[in-house]
């Protein structure tokens, strides 16, 4: 093969490389992301060896596409070991919580939950709460916890927070 062939071929993989760029690049607001953090973690007890966490959190669409909330799952690091899966509280279920448990007040958001949605563009403030099989302590000496927003298309994004060293 002459070197004309390769200089050729070398320019053609360049310049489908910059048109495909160019293409991505310009529909970028079309794939759907989110982004977020958690601005407040709440704990209660609720029985020996159980405890119902709150999480409220703010969560931002960057992208022109809605996401549909299809589920909605918390998840916290402890110190050691592996991470526990909480179990979730139905949005029903949250008013009853804080009627029964004044504690827990004030209520800052609304849960977040299916099928609701986040507008293309739009920052919410909501919340998830979930009751974990762990003490009071772990959860408050815990790594991180994560809220985790699965779209109806599939698609699934963290929004974690990591405590301040103690």
């Amino acid at each position: 093969m002459s070197k004309q062939f390769w200089t050729f071929l070398g320019v053609g993989a360049v310049v489908v490389a910059i048109v495909v760029w160019f293409i991505w690049s310009g529909t970028e607001s079309n794939h759907l992301t989110l982004s977020g953090k958690i601005i407040k973690v709440r704990s209660m007890p609720l029985e020996e060896g159980r405890t119902l966490v709150l999480v409220d959190f703010r969560v931002t669409n960057p992208t022109s596409v809605p996401l549909v909330v299809n589920e909605v799952s918390m998840s916290i690091e402890p110190p050691a070991g592996t991470p526990l899966k909480g179990q979730e509280v139905s949005k029903s279920d949250v008013d009853t919580m804080f009627a029964a448990h004044p504690i827990l007040q004030p209520k800052f958001n609304d849960v977040l939950a299916p099928p609701d949605q986040i507008p293309p563009g739009k920052t919410l403030d909501r919340m998830a709460e979930a009751s974990f099989e762990a003490s009071g302590n772990q959860i408050d000496s815990r790594k991180q916890v994560v809220v985790h927003i699965v779209d109806v298309d599939g698609a699934g994004f963290d929004i974690e927070e990591k405590p301040a060293a103690k």
